[in-house]
């Protein structure tokens, strides 16, 4: 089920007055049970095989935590803790990364002229494993660090693991924030409840109105079969760059208001990123429990910047290249995380000999052009449309006419008006995010915003495409 389809609309009206209706008359044992129950369905109904794997992660980990709070033999808590490191992500590179790896072994091979048969796998990604197996492991890193506590009974730690509104895409949580509010009574908060509703509009919003009508722009061009103009890739990568943060961000809204609706507080997952003045900047603000997670459990592990300058760009240059394969297995996600890491470094340099930093719209320009990697379909794909950026003589904008016609310029020219209003509030919002920022505003203002957001959502949101999110392949 995904959030913007009618299935899970019937799902979540005929969960939300259940879980409440429990959560007066019982107790916390049955309200969790509820939730596994929900989520395991909700999880289930996109092949339920996945589940297998998910109560298996989630055994073992509980299992691992339960070992690691009565043992203080360092030497017992190493092997515990690396069990579940290698449990976890010996599944994780199984099923993602098993054929990639085999295919650059073969292309290596290749290169010294050494041919040898190689067997590729028919395998299925696991929906949200990539999410759900970090989370698992902060568990574990943490209790082995002694920086958070057990969990006081399985079902409250099955339930963090599988708690549907971040189950498929995060945010990412530490079992530090997420895991004891599984722990504690809910009781039903009008208000929190409303700014959950309120987070889960403006997600919707984002995602159908401008992530689903720039992704058809960007599909047009970044999938087109003939050959592309390299005006029309750079701008395909603003429309790409619309449609990733509007679906991404969005994902988040909608999954932290559901989460609020239940009782629960999720970590914010973005903020305003594309306002952001730096690359440090930016990634502090564009997947921000993504950013976190990398730098507890790689960047500082691995000597953070505490070590000498040339080990701290290694350090940077290290953790954003696995942030890139954390991505997908594929080339082109090693080359953007790559471009990332290199512009930080570059950034650290120019930081300590006093040197201003990039001017805030050159760094909008190649964040913007940092996309095209990470939308190329693989590494052939991504030399081409580079080739056509460099060849000057096929700048011409007929490709880019084509993609505007076939999308309707009318319908065109509303999303280019609705996306400057929809920068006016991003820019408004800044660090906060769009609950801070209506909750001030008075109450007719509020209520016009609110039917304003949803006409729009009615009247120019893409609802001919498959309801999907991006990072659901990740």
């Amino acid at each position: 089920m995904i959030f913007n389809s009618p299935a899970f609309l019937c799902f979540f009206i005929l969960f939300f007055p259940i879980y409440w209706l429990i959560n007066k008359k019982t107790s916390i044992t049955y309200r969790n049970t509820l939730l596994i129950t929900a989520s395991y369905l909700f999880y289930g109904l996109w092949d339920w095989r996945f589940l297998i794997l998910i109560i298996t992660t989630s055994s073992i980990d509980f299992t691992v935590g339960v070992l690691l709070s009565k043992t203080e033999k360092s030497a017992h808590r190493k092997i515990l803790v690396g069990i579940s490191i290698i449990s976890n992500l010996s599944s994780l590179i199984f099923f993602k990364y098993f054929n990639f790896f085999i295919d650059s072994f073969h292309a290596c091979l290749s290169y010294f002229s050494i041919n040898i048969n190689t067997t590729m796998l028919s395998i299925i990604l696991p929906v949200g494993i990539s999410f759900y197996t970090l989370q698992a492991l902060s568990y574990t890193i943490d209790l082995y660090k002694r920086e958070t506590s057990p969990a006081k009974n399985i079902l409250s730690f099955f339930a963090f693991t599988s708690f549907f509104p971040q189950l498929l895409a995060g945010p990412i949580e530490k079992s530090s924030h997420l895991l004891n509010q599984f722990e504690s009574n809910k009781i039903f908060n009008y208000t929190f409840c409303v700014t959950g509703l309120r987070l889960i509009l403006w997600g919707l919003f984002k995602k159908i109105v401008i992530a689903d009508n720039f992704g058809v722009l960007a599909d047009h061009i970044f999938n087109s079969e003939s050959s592309v103009p390299g005006i029309s890739i750079i701008i395909g990568s603003i429309f790409f760059a619309f449609q990733i943060y509007g679906d991404f961000s969005g994902y988040s809204d909608i999954a932290i208001g559901l989460s609020r609706m239940l009782g629960f507080d999720l970590i914010k997952n973005f903020q305003t990123p594309y306002f952001a003045n730096s690359f440090t900047d930016f990634w502090r603000r564009w997947h921000i429990s993504l950013s976190i997670w990398f730098r507890d459990y790689v960047y500082i592990p691995l000597g953070g910047n505490k070590k000498s300058t040339f080990r701290v760009y290694f350090n940077i240059f290290l953790t954003f290249l696995l942030s890139g394969l954390w991505h997908g297995a594929n080339i082109t996600f090693l080359i953007w995380g790559s471009l990332h890491g290199i512009s930080l470094i570059i950034e650290k340099i120019f930081k300590q000999e006093n040197k201003r930093n990039l001017h805030t719209l050159v760094f909008l320009i190649l964040v913007i052009l940092f996309w095209i990697p990470f939308r190329a379909k693989n590494y052939s794909h991504l030399t081409i449309m580079v080739n056509s950026i460099i060849d000057l003589k096929s700048y011409t904008f007929y490709h880019l006419n084509s993609t505007i016609q076939s999308f309707s310029i009318i319908r065109f020219t509303s999303l280019i008006i609705i996306t400057i209003s929809f920068l006016y509030i991003e820019k408004s919002i800044n660090i906060d995010d769009f609950n801070e920022w209506i909750q001030c505003k008075r109450t007719w203002v509020r209520f016009s915003i609110y039917y304003i957001l949803i006409l729009t959502i009615l009247a120019i949101g893409n609802f001919t495409v498959k309801p999907t999110f991006i990072y659901f392949q990740f």
